[in-house]
């Protein structure tokens, strides 16, 4: 269902009625096109702090630091990188202010503010403070600052190891991410892509519940990407599944994913092995504890959860996920801060952010395998568009880009997750929710 709300503010009249009524005004965001890959405008590099970051590294256009308050709109930048790699105490954290000040309300509409930060120091407690009030001021400037632009930081010590994330958060790519903390690991000398327009050029993937809404998105971005998808659905899905496989030059699977011996089945409809796995498929079945049924809860618990502990174990253990793959899970913002009526389905999703922290770093040293999480918060899907009206209004409002997000949003990030270049990026759960109110 259209967002008519969305639709209404981008008129004059709508401008103006809004305006005057305090109403939220949210802005039409820039999405990913083939005519438009890239976001309009120079990316300008700030620095805060004494860094020893070399980003020419990471192969990013960056013009030079601002010394004046930007001014004029041929001067408004696309992108601000700022690198806070150095800051070490509260002194220099005043260096930030310093540095955004003058330039942040000269960031052009859907731009991007991406701060970079360095690990924390357990050593020293001056830097790790400093470091961590990054996180504080990022997460703010992200619900103040408007206007379809985004706001995130990136903790590296490697500008190498953060070259494709910081593609990924400097393009139109990530409309609907912001206001998250993600942090990038040693450099992965493997990880050159086929190509830096399809980059899963050679690679297989397989997603589940790839028959219709996110599912379908994912798999179009990652054939879009080069990729060889496999699209897997229950049987009574099967037509779908076919659709939208046939239109990609993929194949379809059909299986029940919570059948015990669905990894088996898989690997045996991949003897060449698989390259990228996205467990996307997932059940609702709302209905507060008090009223829920036990049935209610181990069928929810069962997709969300269980079939994908079982079919990840599986499909590392047979060797079918080769050197290099990528598994990339399915939570929610429904497991980091909960919902009513959900507690079933909160609790699977929150069970994905488990098994991604726990599994990731051995499936790293083990399979040579990444493992992280997409989080959707509100997404314009059929399921969405069946919630009572003002329910979903406010699930549309209630995030810092006051908008729902789309499901290609969701395929975006996962595209990213998944590039043979983003092998620093491991045991990571990306909130793709607009920066929603709710949660961390």
């Amino acid at each position: 269902m259209a967002d008519r709300y969305l639709t209404f503010t981008g008129t004059a009249p709508g401008r103006f009625l809004t305006r005057r009524l305090g109403l939220p005004q949210p802005a039409a965001l820039k999405r990913w096109s083939p005519e438009r890959p890239e976001l309009q405008g120079d990316r300008l590099l700030l620095t805060a702090g004494k860094s020893h970051l070399d980003l020419a590294d990471t192969g990013l256009a960056l013009t030079g630091s601002a010394e004046k308050p930007l001014t004029g709109t041929a001067e408004k930048p696309a992108a601000v990188l700022l690198d806070a790699t150095g800051v070490r105490d509260v002194e220099a954290l005043a260096e930030v202010h310093a540095a955004l000040h003058p330039a942040v309300r000269s960031v052009a509409e859907s731009g991007r503010i991406v701060v970079l930060g360095a690990p924390l120091d357990p050593a020293d407690h001056h830097q790790a403070a400093a470091q961590q009030a990054l996180e504080g001021f990022t997460r703010s400037l992200g619900k103040e600052i408007g206007r379809g632009r985004t706001v995130n930081l990136v903790r590296l010590t490697d500008a190498r190891a953060a070259e494709s994330t910081l593609r990924f958060l400097l393009s139109p790519k990530s409309a609907y991410v912001s206001g998250q903390v993600i942090e990038t690991g040693a450099y992965d000398e493997s990880g050159a892509p086929a190509g830096p327009d399809r980059p899963l050029t050679g690679r297989t993937a397989l997603v589940t519940g790839g028959a219709r809404g996110i599912g379908e998105a994912v798999a179009g971005t990652l054939a879009r990407d080069g990729a060889r998808v496999v699209v897997l659905d229950v049987p009574q899905a099967e037509q779908d599944a076919r659709r939208v496989a046939d239109r990609l030059g993929g194949t379809a699977l059909t299986l029940d994913i919570t059948a015990p011996d669905a990894g088996e089945r898989i690997a045996a409809a991949l003897p060449d092995g698989l390259d990228v796995l996205v467990h996307n498929a997932g059940i609702t079945r709302d209905r507060r504890l008090v009223n829920m049924p036990a049935e209610r809860w181990s069928s929810v618990l069962d997709v969300n959860l269980a079939s994908v502990l079982r079919t990840t174990d599986a499909l590392l253990e047979s060797g079918t996920l080769r050197q290099g793959g990528r598994i990339v899970a399915t939570a929610s913002i429904a497991g980091l801060a909960g919902n009513a009526g959900q507690t079933n389905y909160g609790a699977s999703k929150a069970g994905i952010v488990g098994l991604v922290r726990a599994l990731a770093p051995r499936a790293l040293a083990e399979h040579g395998v990444t493992v992280n999480a997409v989080a959707p918060g509100f997404i314009e899907t059929k399921m969405t568009a069946a919630i009572p009206l003002f329910i979903r209004e406010a699930g549309r409002r209630m995030n810092s880009l006051t908008q729902g997000g789309l499901p290609v949003d969701v395929a975006e990030t996962t595209a990213w997750l998944a590039d043979p270049a983003s092998g620093a990026v491991n045991g990571q759960v990306v909130r793709v929710c607009g920066q929603s109110l709710l949660g961390a």
